[in-house]
């Protein structure tokens, strides 16, 4: 027995000499596939192969299911984004320095391995830690990414491989250049350019009026002064029943408001403005004291009942509000 016991002894860095050389021997056959065509794609064979213990490399597995019939839509989504992950990491770990692979297995490729693991749903992303190394872990179990919020991105799942392999190297995501999109932009640019140069002679005059840009400016402050943001926030009706067969224009109370109303505030607030310049800027420059008088007399006039208006819709909203002025 204790020849046995030595002889055993003896023979023991032999033995993890050779699982270690196996197992590089055959991270080496897979990485060449890998950069040749990132991610792999496995089979039953290959899936048993790249996960079987030892294992001083890590493996990043998609499950999957792209075939029309199994009518996957989350699968479709996630693809695209697989794929920049797989050749992102593949450009940058060219030596196999990160000691990580990506692989998928769609289920007509792998159906013993769905059955397997008993998977009812699919895409399922799994993380295969090495057994060996500063990143290894004791059970050996696969670290399962959750799909529950939709399809992810692939810095998404880089930050989530990140956590748990930190001793691996930061991986950046590359993206292929959209140069549809390039040609598209760049198009639409020159469009623009070509189109403000030939037209700046004839807009550019009118662009720099300074009556034209007070004019928006007072129309945008109307706009957001008589409450347009709080409709859009609060998707408040346009008009309300009064219960009795007629129309409620106003809402009571001040944290309520129709659509309608809105609009009649905003015009409230524009009439009353358009009074007040033309009683502070053109009337004083009237040369004819008849015709003088007669705009005095006018814009005051709007001016009055614009404001009795405003208090009486002031009263809707606050009935306890004891103020009004005539004919409202």
């Amino acid at each position: 027995m204790k020849f046995f016991h030595g002889l055993l002894l003896a023979l023991l860095p032999h033995i993890c000499h050779c699982a270690r050389k196996s197992t590089d021997v055959n991270f080496d056959e897979y990485q060449s596939k890998f950069l040749a065509s990132p991610p792999l794609k496995l089979d039953d064979n290959s899936y048993e192969a790249l996960t079987s213990s030892p294992r001083n490399y890590s493996l990043v597995v998609l499950l999957t299911a792209l075939e029309a019939r199994f009518g996957c839509q989350l699968c479709k989504e996630f693809q695209p984004e697989w794929e920049v992950l797989g050749k992102s990491w593949a450009k940058v770990s060219k030596n196999g320095q990160s000691r990580t692979l990506f692989g998928t297995v769609d289920f007509n490729d792998g159906k013993s391995t769905f059955q397997k693991l008993m998977l009812q749903t699919a895409p399922v992303l799994l993380l295969f830690p090495p057994t060996m190394g500063p990143d290894s872990k004791p059970d050996d179990q696969p670290i399962r990414y959750d799909f529950t919020a939709g399809p992810q991105s692939a810095e998404q799942i880089q930050h989530w491989i990140r956590r748990h392999l930190s001793s691996g190297p930061h991986i950046p995501i590359r993206r292929p250049l959209n140069y549809v999109r390039v040609v598209t932009m760049t198009t639409i640019v020159l469009g623009i350019l070509t189109f403000l140069g030939v037209a700046y002679p004839y807009v550019g005059p009118f662009l720099q009026n300074r009556n034209l840009w007070a004019a928006i400016s007072l129309l945008i402050i109307l706009l957001f002064t008589s409450g347009h943001m709080f409709n859009h926030i609060r998707k408040v009706p346009y008009v309300a029943g009064d219960g009795k067969g007629g129309i409620n224009y106003f809402a009571g109370g001040f944290s309520n408001q129709f659509g309608m109303e809105t609009q009649i505030i905003a015009a409230i607030y524009g009439t009353l403005s358009f009074a007040t310049i033309a009683l502070a800027l053109r009337v004083p420059r009237m040369t004819d004291p008849k015709r003088q008088q007669v705009a005095v007399i006018v814009w005051g006039s709007v001016m009055f009942g614009m404001y009795s208006f405003l208090l009486s819709v002031f009263k809707v909203k606050n009935g306890a509000y004891p103020f009004h002025l005539p004919p409202f």
